[in-house]
């Protein structure tokens, strides 16, 4: 048995062996798991906003307070953007999908800018508490380069801001 996307249909494969009603038992449980593994990879705003809160406790202290957090498709140069005198911070709709550990990272990076403007080394020291930073930026960055895109990871973290990546070799667990 197998699922697949084509488009905006999902087309599943059983065997022709199965009866009308283990056919439709198995149609019905491929697509709640595909609807499940969507829901987790394309978080909705409210969830965006739950997991920014989230990061921010985790690795900023809780000192980044978003007051919302949504995708957007109007960003083709950037991967997200953050405006620090409302607190809102809007991602790329060109992320969903990716893994959960990038999307968090680019979180991270626009959280950082609810407490420092800028890109200066302090900044970068922010998004280095993200133990996966450094893998999250060559991931875009390998992204951008793959599609083409006019995207650059972010700004260049000077030398004395970096760190190596804590778990390198660990899953993410989101």
């Amino acid at each position: 048995m197998s699922a697949y996307r084509d488009g905006d249909k999902t087309v599943v494969l059983l065997p022709s062996r199965l009866s009308e009603a283990e056919a439709e038992h198995w149609v019905a449980t491929i697509l709640e798991r595909l609807a499940e593994r969507e829901r987790r990879r394309r978080p909705s705003d409210a969830a965006l906003l739950n997991r920014a809160r989230e990061l921010s406790r985790r690795y900023l202290d809780g000192r980044a307070n978003p007051s919302s957090v949504r995708w957007v498709d109007n960003q083709r140069t950037r991967w997200g953007s953050c405006t620090p005198d409302d607190g809102t911070i809007r991602l790329s709709s060109r992320l969903r999908g990716m893994p959960a550990w990038v999307v968090d990272y680019v979180l991270i990076h626009e959280l950082a800018h609810l407490l420092v403007p800028g890109h200066n080394a302090h900044f970068w020291k922010l998004v280095a508490n993200y133990p996966k930073a450094e893998r999250a930026r060559g991931y875009l960055e390998g992204v951008a380069a793959a599609a083409n895109l006019p995207i650059s990871a972010f700004d260049e973290p000077p030398a004395t801001a970096r760190q190596p990546e804590r778990d390198a070799g660990r899953e993410a667990t989101g």
